[in-house]
């Protein structure tokens, strides 16, 4: 907190207004916030840190519910963490994003008419960063909405100065430990974007193909391979087959024909290939298939490429110069005249590789790039979790996350992009090459120029947890923030960026990992469970239910579904249900505000309360020690879901309600209540804060005439519990709630008065009668009253006269009735259950459903017979 914002007043303890409007409260709070540095982070503090970074968004991006629900996590983390009195720190910032961003600026000249390659790329360059500055990063504004509590002050961006020479240092030292090197290697290549693609950007997805089976060779030395990329074929310089497989033994060192090529090919025996799948022999492409690049490397094969970067076929003869789909069909055609397919299988559905940008199928291609050498980087990601340094949650991620990093193949780096970090690599006239580190003087003279690559976004991402923080400059935030806390992340990204962060920060920062917790989340998913896309026409524009329902009841909403590693459904009408929650926290502030709810003073000794008092004081500190151990745990949706029910059913509900009896009594008793019910408000509203901000600021600087509650002191559970207490009040709400439902069953309104006897003596609910006859609406018994329905509850009885409020002999026939169709049902149900031969036949579910109606009949008759016991006769 700023030396600013510890000389503001404390906010004015005005009256509350009758009904909560988010949209007039949420905005002006968060700039207030803001300008007041609550956000903030000082390396120079004293106070413990925590650190978390934001997974930066694209600056192409905007806010969706993925957004919006990492964020609300991330969010609550570190208000609670603020509130306990930690140095914490939320690091912003946005991903440069380089295939997508140079792809919408492309967009934009492709309006104008241009190309990126009509300015050159210096001026191309130049129109990202302006495009960057108009239009990027309106996500932040976004982020605003949310409440998100990030240190505005600190926002970095992957391409701004710092960060580069953060990426051109790590560069070069992992270039002189020889983990940085150029080869020639089968990579994902898009025809589209021309350029590498990681594996992330490469989204798989079932097309429809064909499956063709080509015989090669003639008689004896002929051989039958399946393929769906036919027109690869022109680049194959092998068959491939099992080397125990008996079927090919004789062909194994041999060579047949290659249709329609006049090459002469050998058969390889090679262990990768399945026997039992197809006829048992592949074809081998090793410019084109990443596993035939593995085959050709063992045996010393070479590589025939036989498309451009277009995936226009390249080689000489008849197919040159033809799309790669536009070839296929040419050649299977080709291949049918010469008799030389055996099998077509059309539509034939598998799984094809798509670019993420531009939806384009991708194409594995022999290209010279550079590449990290990431075995020994992956081993000491694996160790820092097997040893204990890092903790990955749920801890049955951890499987998954050493199944990557354990098998993790040599990682890609560059990109054929002008949008991005440029590789710092330079190349002479006689073939020199020469690494340049930030403090470097970068080759000049004739002939000497620059790498025209530049590197994956994932590689400044990956450095993400330290560079913000000044490296590799040795700063003050460096040593006090780093490493981060947690990571909170979701799990589909732990192989991607959360490894490549482990692999840089191990090896940056002298062994230390980049933060001590990977706290992993599910997906957000449609309330069906189906997955979110504006194919499927069920996504969702957040803002649009922040606009309806207030930015608390989003978070509420994501938050109460987040558990650990778990994929999460949302539905708008559990949203209408959060705001349903922020208005009922409202109100019920508001009525006890107007009855004199107070903070001041200490609370009143255990001897001068209420069983009431003591009840919810007990129950509030079971609720903190809950809570905090949920927060451990990064069990979002238990504590979010503990503290629903608590305040609702047991604040609001329960303690609000016995309440009013005494505080319409007066005296002594009433002003303990008073602060009573302060301090559980106060502390209510602090516990459901880090989740549900805004709401709760309103209300608790009212309440406390407290500067914000996003600087308050975090609750700790006192330790005071009363089970007695709490026993008796359970008493208490046992006859309450039995009563409430005998009238519902009885058809009687909730405002209706009906006459009773209370029999409470020697019972512990004796103290409660006022109470117990207020919420009842029950009325004294009269000098008429005659019990026609008895109640025996927790030890007492409550008996009621009905006479003057039903119709007996109506009520008597109406549950008649009820009664007989559910023993109707009951006869129909057993009937079917006792058929031999329906059962026999019947589907399980539908087995299934006649038992689960039989169960209801049996219920409903043991509830319409119980509710006839009760009734007087007619």
């Amino acid at each position: 907190m700023t030396e600013n914002a510890q000389q503001q007043p404390p906010a004015p303890n005005t009256e509350l207004p009758t009904q909560y409007a988010p949209a007039d409260v949420e905005g002006p709070l968060y700039e207030r916030w803001v300008e007041r540095g609550y956000f903030e982070a000082d390396e120079k503090s004293d106070k413990p840190p925590y650190t978390i970074v934001i997974p930066p968004p694209n600056v192409t991006g905007s806010l969706h519910l993925g957004h919006a629900f990492e964020h609300t996590l991330i969010d609550a983390l570190t208000r609670r963490k603020r509130m306990q009195g930690y140095e914490t720190l939320w690091q912003p910032g946005m991903d440069h994003a380089g295939i997508a961003t140079q792809n919408v600026v492309e967009r934009e000249l492709g309006k104008e008419g241009k190309s990126r390659h009509d300015l050159g790329r210096e001026a191309f360059v130049e129109r990202v960063w302006q495009w960057k500055a108009e239009s990027g990063g309106q996500i932040s504004g976004q982020m605003r909405r949310l409440g998100d509590g990030v240190a505005w002050s600190r926002e970095r961006f992957t391409m701004d100065e710092g960060l580069s020479q953060a990426v051109q240092t790590i560069f070069k030292r992992l270039y002189d430990d020889e983990l940085i090197y150029r080869a020639e290697r089968i990579i994902n290549w898009c025809p589209r974007c021309l350029t590498a693609i990681s594996d992330i950007e490469v989204e798989y997805q079932d097309d429809e193909g064909e499956l063709v089976s080509i015989r090669y060779g003639e008689g004896d030395d002929s051989i039958v391979v399946a393929t769906t990329r036919a027109e690869t074929m022109l680049g194959d310089t092998a068959v491939a087959v099992h080397p125990e497989d008996e079927r090919y033994a004789h062909l194994v060192g041999r060579e047949i024909e290659l249709p329609l090529t006049g090459r002469r090919i050998p058969v390889v025996a090679d262990a990768h290939v399945d026997p039992e799948f197809g006829t048992g022999a592949v074809k081998v492409t090793p410019a084109h298939d990443p596993n035939d690049f593995e085959i050709g490397q063992r045996h010393d094969l070479p590589a025939v490429a036989v498309m451009d970067e277009h995936a226009v076929i390249t080689a000489h003869g008849p197919f040159q110069g033809l799309d790669r789909l536009e070839a296929r069909s040419a050649i299977v055609a080709a291949l049918r005249a010469e008799g030389r397919i055996v099998a077509e299988k059309r539509p034939y559905v598998h799984s094809v590789g798509h670019c993420s940008r531009c939806k384009t199928t991708i194409e594995p291609r022999l290209s010279m790039q550079w590449w990290v050498k990431v075995g020994p980087l992956a081993k000491a990601a694996g160790d820092a979790v097997r040893d204990g340094r890092v903790k990955i949650h749920p801890q049955e991620m951890e499987k998954r996350y050493f199944d990557w990093v354990d098998n993790l193949h040599d990682w890609c780096i560059s990109r054929q992009l002008w949008w991005g970090h440029r590789i710092p690599v330079w190349y002479g006239p006689n073939g020199e090459v020469v690494c340049v580190g930030p403090d470097d003087e970068a080759p000049t003279g004739e002939g000497w120029h620059q790498d025209t690559d530049v590197l994956d976004t994932w590689f400044s991402s990956g450095l993400w947890p330290f560079s913000t923080l000044g490296w590799p400059e040795q700063t003050e935030s460096l040593a006090k923030f780093y490493p981060n806390s947690v990571l909170v992340t979701g799990y589909d990204i732990l192989f991607f960026w959360v490894a490549r962060m482990m692999m840089f920060g191990l090896y940056a920062m002298d062994g230390t990992p980049p933060f001590h917790t990977i706290a992993l989340h599910g997906m957000v998913r449609d309330q069906f469970g189906k997955k979110m896309s504006k194919s499927f026409g069920n996504a969702v524009n957040p803002l649009d239910w922040m606009d309806k329902y207030g930015s608390d009841a989003l978070r509420f909403t994501l938050a109460r579904g987040a558990n650990p590693g778990v994929d999460v459904p949302i539905g708008e009408d559990w949203v209408q249900g959060s705001r349903n929650f922020a208005n009922k926290i409202w109100n019920a502030t508001r009525f006890a505000l107007m009855n004199g709810a107070t903070v001041e003073g200490e609370l009143p000794d255990a001897a001068r309360m209420s069983a009431t008092d003591r009840w919810i004081l007990s129950r509030l500190n079971s609720v903190v020690a809950e809570v905090d151990a949920l927060y451990e745990d990064f069990q979002f949706a238990k504590l979010s879901d503990a503290l629903f029910h608590f305040a609702w059913d047991e604040v609001f509900d329960w303690y609000v309600e016995l309440s009013k009896t005494t505080f319409q009594a007066g005296g002594e008793a009433a002003e303990v209540s008073k602060r009573v019910l302060g301090e559980v408000l106060d502390v209510t509203l602090k516990l459901l804060h880090p989740v549900v901000p805004f709401v709760t600021e309103t209300l608790w600087t009212t309440l406390t005439s407290g500067e914000s509650v996003v600087i308050a002191e975090w609750p700790k559970d006192s330790g005071f519990r009363d089970k007695a207490a709490e026993q008796e009040i359970e008493s208490l709400q046992s006859v309450i709630t039995e009563v409430r439902r005998f009238r519902a069953d009885q058809g009687l309104q909730p405002g209706q008065r009906v006459p009773a006897r209370l029999t409470l003596d020697g019972t512990a609910l004796a103290p409660h009668e006022a109470a117990i006859r207020q919420l009842l609406r029950l009325q004294p018994e009269g000098e008429n009253f005659t019990a026609t329905a008895t109640l025996p509850v927790a030890g007492a009885e409550v008996a009621l006269d009905l006479s003057g409020t039903i119709d007996v002999a109506a009520e008597r026939k109406r549950l008649a009735k009820d009664l007989a169709a559910a023993e109707k049902e009951k006869a129909q149900a057993t009937a079917k259950l006792g058929n031999e031969a329906f059962l026999a036949k019947a589907p399980d579910h539908v087995v299934d459903k006649i038992r689960g109606r039989l169960t209801k009949a049996d219920e409903d008759i043991a509830r319409i017979q119980a509710q006839l016991d009760r009734l007087p006769p007619a």
